[in-house]
């Protein structure tokens, strides 16, 4: 070295800052990419969700309204046990085998299906409700899927790490199922299923919640971006079960 002068030596090794520059930009990439993914993810969870509730809607308000529909399906009730069997056979094949729900086009065509089975039952059920009953049940259960959306958007809650208590009321509602079935048969009880349909509204309430934030991806546990539509099964399930739980609290008999 001379005096006034460094001399730069090639051998030596990188500083760390030097090493780790290119990953830094890389980790920034990544997390910009991953937030895009899952931005479109949900964006197409929404939209998919949005025309299966307009459909269920639709198919509710014909049912209820339509004298001739209502008569007719009333009438029919071997109609209610297709459509039952094709829920229970679309649901099994979407939520058993990944390889097929996440298969275009066959993922799209048991959706199809399942939203339409799932539509014909809620309407054949609320078809023996009155219709002021429905609309103010279809109201409440806009306004809490609205509310538990903001909440899930929005709150530090990490709803996800509560397994555990949500198996837990799982299991209390299943007991609670098997109790009405034991004491239907020698007679109605109105407070224990009153109990019963409170219970679940609360269940899958917190449910909308949990598979919304698995949803969102920033809690303990995630979906993957490829599930789309095994999320936006899980959200329509959770509104219709909540909105049938609704109608059995509030719902009045038609005349």
């Amino acid at each position: 070295m001379k005096k006034g002068k460094q001399v730069i030596d090639d051998n030596e090794p990188p500083t760390y800052h030097e090493a780790t520059a290119g990953y830094e930009d890389m980790e920034a990439q990544f997390a910009w990419d991953d937030k895009t993914i899952r931005q479109t993810f949900i964006r197409k969870v929404y939209a998919i969700l949005m025309v299966q509730l307009l459909v269920t809607v639709g198919i509710v308000a014909l049912f209820s309204f339509c004298a001739p529909v209502r008569f007719f399906i009333q009438t029919h009730p071997g109609l209610y046990m297709a459509s039952y069997l094709m829920f229970l056979a679309t649901y099994i094949a979407l939520s058993c085998c990944g390889e097929l729900r996440r298969q275009f086009p066959w993922n799209v065509i048991l959706l199809v299906l399942f939203t339409l089975s799932m539509a014909f039952m809620m309407g054949f059920m609320s078809s023996f409700y009155n219709t002021k009953s429905v609309v103010l049940c279809l109201g409440i259960t806009a306004l809490v899927c609205l509310s538990v959306t903001i909440f899930s958007f929005q709150s530090k809650v990490d709803v996800t790490s509560c397994q555990g208590v949500l198996f837990s009321l799982c299991m209390v509602m299943l007991l609670c199922s098997i109790t009405l079935s034991i004491v239907v048969p020698f007679g109605y009880v109105p407070w224990l299923h009153a109990i019963y349909a409170v219970g679940g509204a609360i269940l899958f309430t917190l449910f909308l919640a949990f598979d919304t934030q698995m949803l969102l991806g920033n809690k303990r546990y995630s979906i993957s971006p490829e599930e789309y539509v095994f999320a936006t099964l899980n959200i329509y399930l959770d509104i219709i079960y909540l909105f049938s739980f609704l109608l059995q609290i509030m719902g009045g008999g038609r005349e």
